[in-house]
């Protein structure tokens, strides 16, 4: 096995710049567990002086428990009229307590000139006295040099001085930036090789990183070419998400890394996470999945008919480049009924289900899901409705309470006040009939509120769950206001949270649906705890 190499996720900061790209507070701290799992050895949590959402997160992390990931603060070196025990964003680096600081620093004249209005010379002091600063007061010091080859290709010698100024102040790892994504891959080697022999001569020993952006379509390459030229540390964003065009992709440079080149780094060990983190970012943001993308896009490993079909099933490798399973996706043959049985199985052994291969009632789950897909389902951060899913085809589902009808009003009896919303509901628990009504906050705060009400009085326990996340997407915009929409409910309890989905053409009926899973669910937890 190859060399070490860092895997350094930006998602939550750099991603977060991207255009409809948007997380709270519970969403990030959520992709940071996710991530720990994942094996990511850094996750930027973002820029704890800019924004009330930073500070928020940074206070939360401190209550998580992480295997293996370190938390990164991100800023900027100091303001030049400020002493760095004065400057407010280093001292806000500080009070995030991480194991981990990131800053960035000028490495373009231009931008010297130009952005911060100061003397080349002024530069390389405050980055050099931004770093030492720091330094004696934080694990990890990363030194980010912005717009690294626009700059190296304007004036070598300087760009080439503000990395000497790094290594000065203690940076541990100087990280070359590609931050307008302009650069090409044939001419990452004679700079990279320069800065290797700059840095060989001051004779202190210090990691290189790179940081792609994917303005030209180039930044996965980029960032494989780095690591081949010696770079030891990779930043990128799940899925590529970022400013502009995007940052270089991690679910597309991991595998490459660790199938293609070889190399070590801490996500080997759970590599087959990498699909589930990436559809999970993707829920949580509440965006669609590219199901062209490699590795873990639905259509990676998908084989539609003819010749390739007939070729996979014979022998996978013929028309793929590894095997779906080691990164978590699977294939599928779309003309078939056998895609998807290794996640079902997989699923059945996870949730202590009985079920064998060999099993009719596979097929039947199988074919249900197919369907229920087709009509617009997403099982990804809804693994609670899939569980319910599986339990009633294998008759092991109770039936809690049965349903009979719901109605919902909004009222808007003034036009300078909110709409007052009630949700009427029926139901029968066993031979008892509940007929209930309840104010909300929204229709759907309201059909919830009247369900628990409804139900409390039978399971008590209900009163510890609450809805934390509601999230809608519509399926298809061709036809308006009349088409489909998922809706994706996150809930939660003392003990753990879980995702619950519907759909419908109408808002109120899929989140219904989204809602009874959730409650069913929970429910379904209190009978094994039995």
């Amino acid at each position: 096995m190859g060399r070490h190499i860092e895997i350094y996720d930006t998602t939550l900061r750099d991603g977060t710049q991207a255009e409809n790209f948007n997380l709270s507070v519970d969403d990030k701290v959520r992709i940071t567990q996710s991530l720990d799992k994942l094996g990511i050895d850094f996750i930027e949590g973002g820029w704890p002086g800019s924004n009330p959402v930073s500070v928020e997160y940074f206070q939360k992390v401190h209550g998580l428990h992480l295997r293996h990931a370190k938390i990164a603060a991100f800023g900027s070196t100091r303001h030049f009229k400020n002493k760095a025990s004065k400057d407010a964003n280093l001292l806000a680096l500080l009070d995030a307590r991480t194991p981990a600081i990131t800053i960035f620093g000028k490495s373009w004249d231009v931008h010297v000139r130009d952005a911060l209005h100061i003397e080349l010379e002024d530069n390389l002091l405050i980055i050099e006295d931004s770093l030492a600063f720091l330094r004696p007061q934080v694990e990890h010091l990363i030194y980010d040099a912005e717009h690294f080859f626009d700059g190296f290709k304007d004036n070598p010698e300087y760009a080439l001085a503000t990395l000497g100024k790094a290594v000065d102040g203690g940076a541990e790892t100087l990280v070359l930036c590609d931050t307008n994504g302009g650069t090409l891959p044939h001419e990452l080697q004679p700079i990279i090789e320069r800065v290797k022999q700059y840095l060989a001569g001051l004779e202190k020993k210090v990691k290189l990183g790179i940081h792609a952006h994917n303005d030209s379509e180039t930044a996965v390459a980029n960032s494989l070419l780095a690591v081949s030229y010696g770079i030891d540390q990779v930043q990128g964003t799940i899925n590529g998400y970022g400013e502009r065009c995007g940052n270089a992709n991690l679910t597309s440079i991991i595998p490459a890394l660790i199938f293609k080149m070889g190399l070590a780094c801490e996500v080997r060990k759970h590599i087959d996470r990498l699909y589930s983190a990436s559809r999970f970012v993707n829920e949580l943001a509440n965006l669609p999945h590219y199901r062209y993308q490699p590795y873990v896009g639905e259509s990676a490993f998908a084989h539609k008919g003819g010749v390739h079909v007939s070729a996979v099933k014979r022998n996978p490798l013929t028309y793929e480049h590894i095997e779906p399973e080691k990164v978590g996706n699977f294939r599928r043959i779309l003309i078939s009924d056998q895609s998807g049985r290794a996640n079902v199985l997989h699923k059945a052994k996870q949730w202590g289900l009985k079920l064998s291969a060999s099993d009719p009632l596979l097929s039947s789950i199988i074919n249900e899901l197919k369907e229920l897909e087709n009509q617009g389902y997403q099982y990804e951060g809804a693994e609670a409705s899939f569980e319910l899913l599986m339990r009633r085809a294998l008759g092991l589902q109770r039936n809690y309470f049965k349903f009979e009808s719901f109605r919902v009003m909004n009222h808007k009896y003034r036009m300078d006040k909110p709409p007052l919303t009630e949700a009427t509901i029926r139901l029968f628990v066993g031979g008892d009939e509940v007929h209930t009504a309840s104010l909300g906050d929204g229709p759907v705060n309201a059909l919830d509120c009247a369900i628990r009400k409804a139900l409390t009085r039978f399971y008590p326990f209900l009163q510890e769950m609450e809805l934390v996340d509601y999230k809608v997407r519509v399926l298809s915009g061709e036809h308006g206001t009349e088409a489909k929409v998922r809706v994706l409910i996150e809930s939660r309890d003392k003990v753990c949270s879980w995702g619950t989905v519907g759909v419908s053409v109408n808002i109120l009926e899929a989140s219904w649906q989204a809602l009874v899973d959730s409650i069913n669910y929970k429910l379904m937890k209190e009978d094994k705890k039995k």
